[in-house]
């Protein structure tokens, strides 16, 4: 039998890592379409990690959510400094495209080790699982078909994205989102706190705000430790 009755995972650097291609695509595409100042593509791709770490700590400091289509518009504005420039921005259009820069370039699973704990998790049963990730410059609409390809979803009883609740990780209200899901999905009705254990790479993010929400934590991938580790 599993040591818990649920275990919920991080999704980024926990369970999947991006393809390089994909950032590489998309910074090319700024730079033709969305570059009215000539800056380089190297100038582009530093925009992106500027925009993409920034929100990132805002999210995780404020516990609420920056959408997409905004992280997007932050970096056409960098780009872009015009009156008006922004205005001229089909954001839906512009992220169908981002999308499906996604769909040609996915993302892979983390480790040879992911699909094997999630599997013998499941053969053992007795537990559910699920994903609790904060989202970014990708929506969960899209990280839902990126999983389903991947086949990673069947692994799963449910998923929650920051982008659809409007709270990020270690926000305690996400957390508590996820606990009384993970009630709901048992055979048994309810569970208990110390039945419960997340898995992630942030020690703010995963560590903290599993500890805040009063569940167990397990931080892999940025340390010495796995996914394996859940095995042990």
């Amino acid at each position: 039998m599993p040591v818990y009755k649920h275990y919920s995972f991080d999704l980024w650097l926990t369970l999947i890592r991006s393809n390089p291609a994909f950032k590489a695509e998309r910074a090319v595409y700024f730079h033709r379409h969305l570059n009215s100042m000539q800056k380089t593509l190297e100038e582009v791709k530093a925009i992106f990690r500027q925009v993409d770490l920034m929100c990132n700590a805002i999210n995780e400091k404020t516990g609420n959510n920056i959408d997409a289509e905004e992280m997007y518009l932050m970096v056409i504005s960098l780009l872009n400094p015009v009156p008006g420039y922004l205005q001229q921005i089909d954001t839906a259009a512009l992220y169908r495209e981002m999308e499906q820069l996604v769909f040609n370039y996915m993302p892979g699973v983390y480790s040879a080790d992911t699909l094997p704990a999630l599997q013998t998790l499941c053969e053992q049963g007795g537990c559910t699982l699920n994903i609790l990730s904060n989202t970014g410059f990708i929506k969960g609409s899209t990280l839902r078909q990126v999983l389903q390809h991947i086949q990673l979803d069947r692994y799963f009883n449910f998923q929650l994205y920051s982008d659809e609740w409007g709270m990020s990780k270690p926000n305690q209200a996400f957390f508590v989102q996820m606990i009384q899901k993970a009630g709901e999905h048992q055979l048994q009705a309810g569970i208990a706190a110390h039945e419960i254990i997340h898995i992630g790479d942030n020690p703010l993010a995963d560590i903290q705000g599993a500890q805040a929400a009063g569940i167990h934590s397990l931080l892999i991938n940025s340390n010495h430790l796995t996914i394996s580790n859940l095995m042990n």
